[in-house]
């Protein structure tokens, strides 16, 4: 804790920035062409007095120093904080023996998996046995190239093979169990997991080697195997060809997810570097979280079945619910203003035709392919003609049930136009009057507890070394991990500092706090310490704690409203005034008087003393 604070303290937000980006100053704040996008205007502000910055155009994100610096050199907390702290003249200390030893751990459980992948990778391409496999992909259409960039394999047909290759590479058993590569029998005897399968190694955002996926090569179920759920691997928090993808996925600001490794593979060799597999799984918030620093614009392309469609609708829902929003005022009829949680990105579905995934279709018909990616459907639209078309109109229950499974996605639509449009061409097609429609939403908006908040001028003071309200919360949500429904509508956008936002971030990717800690480094490990040691009166009741903890979201949701209305407004009110004196320039230079710079600052100082005056 007192790391972290020392490192605020002692580094200035502007100071740093500067570093990256030239600011130009825009009263008592400062502006800049957005780091983070391509633009012609200044979208991007730096706030002294907040030690924030903020994007107000494609990006709409912001944050503090150790924001900025994570976004802008692609680390983690773990990584920015040394950075800063080497800035500040601030000595972190070392890692504990036991930090080092379980990271020392990690790598060596990476270095298997890479050593087992590339002697499958050799097998698929300098052996006999590996004709098979190697055939396969040339019947897909797979060219050697993107065998050779996605190290491709072939595990071969035999039950031992690969553990005794391991082994006589000084490798331990129990690390081979560890990371899924062998199973261990009753009898104390192991064997290979993958047999005499096409290997795809799956890959981390770091390209390290997490797991592997593999396909058989005969008839036989289920085609498609992965590792287990093991230290390194966890199916629900990654995708295949994310390492290759990333990069290219935040410069042209869309991600398409498609179901298989095949499809990964077509996409990549054909031009389509953006495009990842979910593993034949419906996104996970997890999954989700992965692409909130790359990209707001995402397109699911699942198979076109049953299955398909149904985990369409499901991953769609989860990206509904999982992906951050930006906060707007939205003006009530008393002329108060709310502020409301809008989706910030754009979720669409390319319909498959019937009986192809995209791995045929890229690589049979790629312009058709591309007319499908420029023309595919809003989450929404697609949702429509997927559930009604299967709508029994003569059975209440069908109804029902189409629209249990739409109006999750009709309710993230907060444009209350389009919602309307929505509203009556459902009841259109479901037969149904839009006022049954609009009840329902409306009770989905009570149960989840959708908050009216007052938008008004707000400031953070820069010296405190952290946010109150902001620890009480976490202090409540870590010690009390029941009440984890409580802050559904909390998003990790509304916790300024970033000690608090990673650890909520990493909670929200947890399930247990002892699986909090085993992601934490040691300084946010002690700031997790902290609020979970974080004492509250004795005396109140488990309701009371609750509903404090209710109070705490809606104060965080209120903060960052008026927080962001007031930058605005600063913003705003500069642009004013730089259009007053502009204006009066001109009248000064049509009656033959140079308008200098040093004019222009008199101007400004008297329109200021004018306003305090």
């Amino acid at each position: 804790m007192s790391v972290i604070n020392d490192v605020k303290q002692r580094v200035d937000i502007v100071e740093v920035i500067s570093d990256y980006v030239p600011l130009r100053k825009a009263g008592r704040n400062f502006k800049a062409l957005c780091p983070f996008h391509s633009e012609k205007n200044p979208s991007f502000f730096v706030f002294p007095d907040q030690q924030t910055w903020h994007c107000f155009g494609a990006c709409n994100t912001g944050g503090d120093v150790f924001a900025f610096i994570m976004k802008k050199e692609g680390v983690d907390f773990g990584r920015a904080l040394p950075l800063l702290a080497q800035r500040a003249g601030i000595v972190l200390s070392e890692p504990t023996e036991a930090e080092k030893a379980k990271d020392k751990e990690t790598e060596r459980l990476f270095g298997i998996n890479e050593v087992i992948s590339e002697y499958y990778h050799h097998l698929l391409l300098n052996t006999t046995a590996g004709e098979r496999a190697k055939s396969y992909l040339n019947s897909r259409g797979i060219t050697l190239e993107t065998i050779r960039k996605f190290r491709l394999g072939f595990s071969p047909d035999d039950w031992e093979a690969g553990k005794d290759f391991l082994i006589n590479k000084g490798y331990e058993q129990k690390d081979l169990v560890d990371i899924g590569l062998i199973i261990e029998k009753e009898d104390g005897g192991s064997y290979d997991r993958f047999r005499n399968r096409l290997m795809f190694p799956i890959r981390d955002t770091k390209g390290r080697v997490i797991g592997f996926g593999a396909r058989v090569l005969d008839d036989s179920q289920p085609k498609y195997t992965n590792s287990p759920q093991t230290l390194l691997f966890d199916k629900g928090s990654n995708f295949y060809g994310i390492d290759k993808a990333k990069d290219i996925i935040r410069k042209e600001d869309l991600a398409i997810i498609v179901e298989g490794y095949m499809d990964v593979l077509a996409a990549h060799q054909n031009g389509w570097q953006n495009v990842v597999a979910s593993m034949g799984i419906a996104l996970t918030e997890k999954q989700v979280n992965i692409f909130k620093r790359l990209t707001k614009n995402i397109t699911l392309a699942l198979d076109a079945d049953m299955a398909g469609e149904e985990a369409t609708l499901r991953s769609g829902e989860i990206l509904a619910r999982s992906l951050d929003r930006k906060v707007i005022p939205v003006p009530l009829w008393s002329g108060l203003v709310r502020c409301e949680g809008m989706l910030a990105a754009e979720i669409k579905v390319i319909p498959l035709p019937s009986g192809k995934d995209p791995a045929e279709v890229i690589i049979e018909t790629p312009k058709l392919w591309q007319g499908m990616v420029t023309q595919a459907l809003p989450i929404l639209e697609f949702a429509l003609e997927a559930v009604v078309s299967k709508v029994d109109f003569n059975k209440a229950e069908d109804k029902s049930l189409a629209i249990q499974k739409l109006l999750p996605l009709l309710y993230e639509v907060k444009d209350p136009i389009r919602q309307a449009q929505y509203v009556q061409k459902m009841a259109h097609l479901l037969k149904l009057d839009s006022p049954t429609l609009m009840a329902a939403l409306k009770k989905m908006r009570v149960t989840k507890s959708k908050q009216l908040l007052e938008v008004s001028h707000s400031r953070l003071s820069r010296q405190l070394a952290s946010s109150p309200i902001e620890e009480i919360c976490l202090a409540l949500l870590f010690q009390h991990p029941e009440y984890r429904d409580v802050v559904q509508e909390l998003t990790p956008e509304f916790f300024v500092y970033t000690e608090n936002r990673e650890l909520f971030n990493k909670w929200q990717q947890s399930q247990s706090i002892s699986e909090l800690k085993e992601k934490l480094d040691t300084n946010l490990l002690e700031h997790l310490n902290y609020l979970l040691n974080k004492t509250f009166p004795p005396e109140a009741q488990k309701a009371d704690r609750q509903r404090e903890l209710t109070d705490c979201v809606l104060r965080l949701q209120e903060r960052h409203s008026r927080s962001l209305e007031a930058k605005k407004e600063a913003i705003l009110n500069l642009e004013r005034e730089t259009q007053g004196i502009d204006a009066e320039l001109a009248k000064l230079e049509e009656q033959g008087i140079a308008s200098s710079q040093r004019i222009r600052e008199i101007l400004i100082k008297q329109s200021k003393a004018g306003r305090t005056s």
